[in-house]
């Protein structure tokens, strides 16, 4: 655990001394400030369009932020050739892979937090006060980032960044349209096609649980501003969240034990 704790904390120190993350964070943050400006064009929905489109917003540049920075984070330690020097410590593999994908965690709640309460500033200039419906939409939001930077981890114990980003980019995209697979393979009468939906259906992450304004789950209508999306909600979504990470990144270890570094 000490040395899960170690790698966590350098790692969280490195990325948030990364410049290209401070660019995105800049961009994500001028593209929140941007939905101010469509709230007010709307007509008597100011708040409501600046809660949606900044939570879309944040939802997305978190992913690009975690898919950007997950793909390298094992793959950084390769090429700089740092990882001979960490591992004929007393450190072993999984304590490794563990720690970056605590500490990349760490910074990206960091960010979300930041977002978040860009966002928050944002409704109070609307003399909107942001309440709980905000915090629990923004919770989940983290929730889907930490699930794609498990994705990214798994990729990028295996393959190189480049490959890691497009895999993450496409189960991302997967995973928001995990509902709408299963609901193709059920209209399919059987076949081969009706099989791999099912089986994309059910080894990708159900992304929608997290993105809750506007979509659809279980068939019901999801929005942040209505009562469907309580705790209870929020505390099954972690549950889920939870099961999924730990079985991506558990197999991401698996992966990089095996991997020759010579």
């Amino acid at each position: 655990m000490t040395a899960i704790l170690a790698i966590a904390r350098n790692t969280f120190r490195e990325a948030i001394r990364d410049k290209i993350l401070y660019a995105l964070v800049f961009f994500s943050v001028l593209g929140l400030c941007g939905t101010l400006v469509l709230g007010e064009m709307s007509l008597g929905e100011h708040d409501r369009l600046t809660r949606d489109l900044g939570l879309a917003g944040l939802s997305l540049f978190g992913v690009l932020i975690a898919i950007f920075v997950g793909v390298s984070l094992l793959y950084k330690e390769l090429e700089r050739k740092t990882i001979y020097a960490i591992l004929p410590k007393p450190v072993r593999r999984f304590e490794f892979v563990l720690g970056k994908f605590a500490g990349m965690v760490a910074t990206l709640a960091v960010l979300v937090a930041l977002m978040g309460g860009v966002l928050c500033a944002l409704l109070l200039v609307q003399d909107a006060a942001p309440d709980g419906r905000l915090l629990r939409a923004v919770l989940l939001c983290l929730l889907e980032i930490v699930v794609i930077t498990a994705v990214a981890v798994f990729f990028s114990s295996w393959s190189s960044p480049f490959l890691s980003g497009l895999f993450t980019l496409g189960i991302f995209v997967l995973g928001r349209s995990a509902p709408e697979l299963g609901a193709l393979a059920t209209k399919m009468k059987g076949g081969p096609m009706a099989w791999l939906l099912r089986g994309l259906a059910a080894g990708l992450p159900n992304l929608n649980l997290f993105y809750v304004t506007g979509s659809e789950v279980d068939g019901t209508h999801v929005s942040v501003h209505g009562k469907f999306v309580d705790w209870g909600y929020v505390a099954m979504a972690s549950g889920y969240a939870l099961l999924y990470v730990a079985a991506t990144v558990g197999l991401a270890v698996l992966l990089f034990r095996r991997r020759d570094l010579v």
